[in-house]
């Protein structure tokens, strides 16, 4: 763990490795790395995209996203180290300009990743082929993980207009 934190301290500039204690690499760099680091990481075996998440840093103006990587298992029988670590690489954008180019080309199950991103915290991914709604059934003035989502207002707005039963029956009578 300690060597390939080494090499990727070497082989990138603005770059923080973490080693934790649950056997993670959490690496934190500037958004313009990020492409270079999936390939290189990815040429070093770990071809397992596990998951893109986001973090809504609001006061801050700005998202975190995180890749979480891993390496396939070779054999039935037993893990390697490396198949045991699971590599973490964070990095910032903008809230305002929320924008950041897919992945698609380097892990192509980073698809539904990215389209449920755009989906829920608004973010643009550039060459995406296709930003279209993964899980929503309708539109949002501010997508709806966003933390200044209100969802009190939204649940009032939508779900006030709905008669209750008692209302309906006293229609259907009339």
């Amino acid at each position: 763990m300690k060597s390939l934190k080494k090499k990727l301290e070497s082989s990138f500039d603005n770059i923080r490795v973490d080693i934790t204690k649950d056997n993670r690499l959490t690496i934190t760099i500037k958004k313009d790395g990020i492409i270079s680091i999936l390939s290189f990481l990815k040429k070093l075996g770990y071809e397992h995209l596990a998951l893109i998440s986001c973090v809504d840093w609001i006061e801050e103006n700005e998202f975190e996203l995180v890749y979480i990587l891993s390496a396939y298992m070779e054999n039935d029988k037993e893990y390697t180290e490396k198949e045991k670590r699971s590599i973490i690489i964070k990095t910032r954008i903008s809230r305002e300009k929320a924008e950041f180019m897919t992945i698609i080309n380097i892990f192509e199950n980073a698809e539904p990743y990215e389209r449920e991103l755009h989906e829920l915290f608004g973010i643009n991914f550039e060459g995406h082929p296709r930003l279209t709604p993964l899980f929503l059934e309708r539109e949002y003035e501010i997508p709806p993980f966003r933390k200044d989502f209100d969802t009190r207002k939204y649940v009032k707005d939508v779900f006030d207009k709905i008669p209750t039963i008692e209302e309906r029956e006293k229609n259907e009578n009339h």
